[in-house]
């Protein structure tokens, strides 16, 4: 990695901001466009930007891979769950209007979490394809 400074000053004071747009984008998404998918590759955009700015290795320091894996699995999961629990509750797979005594609220919670599931797997996964694609293969 080269020692430009200008890059890591702009790396440092942009990721943050990243990640906050992120976030509005995650929970915005049931009002205007966005959602889980878009913030979780927006968020993942800024460890990206991290990563080719100070190298993989800070990078893996920053949020280990393990780290990832276990995120990844819990979108996953929570988003299954929440299928699950409205199934339980005796509505359908993902009918989230069965959640909570006022439909229309069950349905505002429902779309919130599941889009965080989803959000949490997609950066989890854009980060870890990063990462397994840009290790070097030491030449033998």
């Amino acid at each position: 990695m080269g020692n430009d400074l200008v890059l890591r000053v702009v790396s440092k004071w942009l990721s943050p901001i990243i990640i906050l747009f992120a976030f509005y984008v995650q929970f915005h998404g049931d009002y205007s466009p966005g959602g889980g998918f878009q913030a979780g590759v927006i968020f993942s955009s800024a460890i990206l930007l991290y990563a080719l700015t100070f190298g993989i290795d800070a990078a893996v320091k920053l949020i280990p891979e393990k780290a990832l894996r276990l995120c990844a699995s819990f979108g996953v999961l929570l988003y299954a769950g929440v299928g699950v629990l409205s199934m339980l509750k005796g509505g359908n797979f993902l009918n989230y209007s069965v959640l909570v005594e006022d439909p229309l609220l069950g349905q505002h919670i429902g779309i919130i979490v599941i889009e965080l599931g989803v959000g949490i797997t997609v950066a989890s996964v854009m980060i870890l394809l990063f990462f397994t694609f840009s290790r070097r293969v030491s030449p033998e």
